[in-house]
């Protein structure tokens, strides 16, 4: 008899992720650290033309790409004389569920369906479910998502809500779990009940899925402005995003194109915390994602993460909930585009960091996403002033996760706000190693490390010493 107590569902976890992927991530593993990175991106058996026709064949991909004139002049305005780079931003908000992520959910359903799998499981906190059921409706796939909703109290946040009402309308059927460990037992619990495929985030498909919103970067920037971007910049909370548009842009031969991730800084807030979990308001694009999966990111429901962050990322920029708000509003206010807030937390960071380049260069904010109810700003803040979090205006600087919220009195408090890359490395090394049962390295796991982290074998026993 199959046990279903916490412990006996995850001493299981490997069997059940090993037949609900399809994968066997074992040919790839050489020792506790090291793995073949590439090898395992290799078992995506598509080219970038072949991803991209699967996806135009479900409506996915093909986006826009949009120059924000009124925008780029504000940022001039605050900026010195001959300063105030030009912004575009891919609107990805087109896509049939209205984020990037159907690019994801497209190539993992299509690999999914061709394996034999009848029906697919997600378990995330909306825009991806959406993205997975949109594409289970259009291949007649059932399709189950898990959500973690609710605190103890049984209160959900609007963004979280909203998104769950996106995967319904798409026919899934939502399981709604409250913060904590519930939510990845009950998705091995789904997973092996069902025998459906587990359409993770992080598995070589839904990385390779990204690709081909890179390479569609490079051609329309060579079609628009005659060149390679000089700075894209990719909100960053698990790293899949950044990763698969990073690698886009190489196989287009953007080598030269700095690659920045941006999240909301929510720092002192703990997102497995009840009472936390409240207390923010963003659901994605934060620093509770975007660092521990930056610097650790096997944090995953597969064996290996495809979505190395370290490996892409040149800089990481930090945003105050405030300035994604003002900056929301601003779009839709200076530009006619109601977007949502995950691709606004990128867009905040160009619209500071264009004040620091010339005027001649290039910034694309590599996504938008959809705006429904839940997602907008006046949605969010009054849950928060519902939640006792002060909304102010003012100097944006002096905001506090979780007690209150500053929206910008002037658009010259929005900030460029860099995350030490050199901690982030180091410690990504460091928990390898200690993860491995400390020691010394070998040179294999040094230039794994240093490959990890874009440095060298002297960085990574220097960060070990």
């Amino acid at each position: 008899m199959t046990e279903h107590d916490y412990d006996s569902v995850m001493a299981r976890k490997p069997a059940i992720m090993l037949g609900s992927l399809g994968l066997d991530y074992q040919p790839f593993m050489r020792d506790p650290i090291a793995f073949d990175y590439e090898a395992l991106m290799g078992l995506v058996p598509y080219s970038i033309e072949e991803i991209r026709q699967v996806q135009a064949a479900s409506g996915i991909g093909s986006t826009a790409l949009i120059e924000l004139r009124q925008l780029t002049q504000l940022a001039r305005r605050l900026a010195p004389k001959g300063k105030g780079a030009r912004i575009f931003v891919k609107d990805e908000a087109s896509n049939p569920s209205g984020s990037y992520k159907a690019r994801r959910a497209s190539l993992s359903l299509h690999h999914a369906q061709r394996a034999g799998f009848k029906g697919v499981v997600s378990a995330t906190s909306g825009n991806y479910g959406a993205a997975v059921a949109s594409q289970a409706a259009r291949r007649g796939m059932s399709c189950i998502v898990v959500q973690e909703v609710f605190d103890s109290l049984g209160i959900g946040q609007p963004e979280i809500l909203e998104k769950g009402r996106a995967c319904e309308i798409y026919g899934a059927e939502v399981r709604q779990m409250s913060v904590g460990p519930e939510l990845f037992y009950s998705f091995l619990r789904v997973l092996e009940e069902t025998g459906f495929f587990n359409a993770s985030l992080y598995t070589p498909f839904a990385i390779a899925g990204v690709e081909p919103l890179g390479f569609e970067i490079v051609e329309q920037m060579q079609s628009v402005v005659g060149r390679m971007p000089d700075v894209v910049i990719c909100t960053h909370a698990g790293g899949g995003n950044l990763t698969g548009t990073a690698r886009g842009l190489r196989k287009a031969g953007a080598t030269a194109t700095q690659v920045i991730g941006a999240s909301v800084d929510l720092s002192g807030l703990h997102m497995a915390s009840d009472v936390d979990f409240n207390r923010k308001h963003f659901t994605t694009g934060h620093t509770g994602f975007g660092i521990p999966f930056a610097g650790w990111p096997d944090r995953t429901d597969v064996p290996r993460n495809a979505a190395r962050v370290l490996r892409y990322m040149d800089r990481y920029l930090l945003l105050k909930q405030g300035e994604v708000f003002y900056v929301t509003e601003a779009l839709a206010r200076l530009e006619g585009l109601e977007r949502g807030p995950a691709g606004n937390v990128s867009l905040a960071a160009a619209f500071a960091l264009a004040q620091e380049m010339d005027e001649d260069r290039t910034i694309v904010v590599q996504e938008t996403e959809y705006a429904g109810a839940g997602k907008q700003p006046s949605a969010q803040l009054t849950f928060a002033r519902a939640r006792g979090v002060e909304i102010l205006r003012g100097d944006s600087e002096q905001e506090v996760p979780g007690k209150n919220v500053i929206i910008p009195d002037h658009p010259g408090r929005i900030k460029v706000r860099d995350m030490d890359m050199t901690r982030l490395r180091t410690s990504l090394i460091r928990k390898a190693v200690a993860g491995a049962g400390g020691g010394e390295i070998s040179p294999e796991v040094a230039a794994f490390l240093a490959a990890e982290t874009q440095t060298d074998e002297s960085f990574v026993r220097a960060a070990l010493n």
